[in-house]
C-alpha cells in the first residue's frame, strides 16, 4: 500500500517562507501526477501546484511565489512557498496519482499539514 508522509507546515509571519515536503512510500510503477492542494476553512479544496506528464501547473494566486519540485529517485515532492500572505493559510494536502502493477491506476492523499500565515 502506498502512503504519503508530509512535513514542513507551521506558523509564519506575512512575507515569510516555508517548505513543504511529501514522500511516497511503497511500491510504485510510475507516477502520473504529484502535487499540492489546500483547503481553507469554509472553502473548497483547490489545486496549488502540481507536476506530471512534463507539465507543471500553479494556481494563479501563487504564481511567482510558490515553486514545486520533485525528487524522482525518492518519489518525493516539495513546495517552496515564499512571500506568504494571510490568505495562504490553509491545510495543505499532498496528492499522488500513479500506477502500481498490482492495481493499475490509483490516487492517494497525504494527511495534511497546517500552514498559518499571521503576525
Amino acid at each position: 500500500q502506498v502512503q504519503l508522509v508530509e512535513s514542513g507546515g507551521g506558523l509564519v509571519q506575512p512575507g515569510g517562507s516555508l517548505r513543504l515536503s511529501c514522500a511516497a512510500s511503497g511500491s510504485i510503477f510510475s507516477i502520473n501526477f504529484m502535487g499540492w492542494y489546500r483547503q481553507a476553512p469554509g472553502k473548497e479544496r483547490e489545486l496549488v501546484a502540481g507536476t506530471g506528464g512534463g507539465t507543471t501547473k500553479y494556481a494563479d494566486s501563487v504564481k511567482g511565489r510558490f515553486t514545486i519540485s520533485r525528487d524522482y529517485a525518492k518519489n518525493a515532492a516539495f513546495l517552496e512557498m515564499n512571500s506568504l500572505k494571510p490568505e495562504d493559510t490553509a491545510v495543505y494536502y499532498c496528492n499522488l496519482k500513479a500506477i502500481r502493477r498490482s492495481v493499475g491506476n490509483f490516487e492517494v492523499w497525504g494527511q495534511g499539514t497546517l500552514v498559518t500565515v499571521s503576525s
